[in-house]
């Protein structure tokens, strides 16, 4: 059995910050695979799941941020999971948004949260780290990360967590390369599409500039034919632009 915890705070006020995208993860992981409700245990959210066959325990701390272990070591001492059972979405300012990578062990650069599970657990458990991009100034970074993404990056966020909720079996079968595989693969088929249509677009004929001729009888259309092409560009764009954002910091 997999313990999979996301990283975040609790509480309406957090709940779309930079630093809650592990807790934001697993709501679409649970959405696409979850055999139960949320429910309240080892001073968190919980919620059964079953990921190609292998069961695993979604968790997410109650316990804020930075006390997260607290929550983590309870639940795997009383299902008796191993820290490299333990996989945590969290967020990642070293990688520029829309980044994803995955590691065992390591380093806990600063996280408070990592520092929390590895004090009770050790440190070799498996890091999803998930890019939201560094604010430029380290004075600035919990500012940063505690707030919300803008409006404008949604879109994008929105496309990379249901990547990753989909891709989630690759990392219960410890096949952590394919995970980020399919991951960047699905993001970069979304945006050719969207270069497809911008190619299409460009080859378009020049409109025809003769005296306007009367208007021909409707064909029943729905509008929202046009509005829905319209969403979508502007979808493909915020993408484009949120996957592009700090390309240089990348690591």
């Amino acid at each position: 059995m997999k313990l999979i915890v996301g990283l975040g705070n609790p509480g309406d006020k957090y709940a779309r910050n930079r630093h809650n995208i592990g807790f934001m993860t697993l709501e679409r992981i649970a959405d696409e695979f979850g055999r139960s409700g949320w429910r309240k245990k080892f001073s968190a959210l919980v919620c059964d799941v079953e990921l190609d066959g292998d069961k695993a325990l979604l968790m997410c701390p109650q316990t804020f941020y930075n006390e997260a272990g607290r929550s983590v070591s309870e639940a795997a001492r009383f299902h008796k999971i191993e820290a490299e059972d333990i996989i945590v979405f969290h967020d990642e300012i070293d990688l520029a948004p829309g980044k994803v990578r995955v590691k065992t062990g390591g380093g806990l650069a600063g996280n408070n949260g990592l520092r929390s599970i590895a004090s009770h657990m050790g440190p070799d458990f498996v890091r999803v780290r998930i890019g939201v991009g560094h604010p430029g100034n380290k004075d600035a970074v919990k500012h940063y990360v505690l707030n919300d993404f803008p409006k404008a990056d949604l879109d994008g966020l929105d496309v990379l967590m249901k990547a990753m909720a989909m891709a989630a079996p690759k990392l219960t079968e410890g096949a952590h390369d394919k995970f980020q595989t399919s991951v960047a693969q699905a993001l970069n088929d979304f945006r050719d599409d969207d270069d497809n249509g911008d190619e299409k677009k460009e080859r378009k004929p020049a409109a025809d500039k003769s005296p306007a001729k009367p208007a021909k009888k409707s064909s029943g259309r729905h509008a929202s034919g046009e509005g829905g092409n319209k969403r979508q560009s502007a979808l493909a764009d915020n993408l484009k632009r949120w996957l592009g954002a700090r390309e240089n910091k990348d690591n």
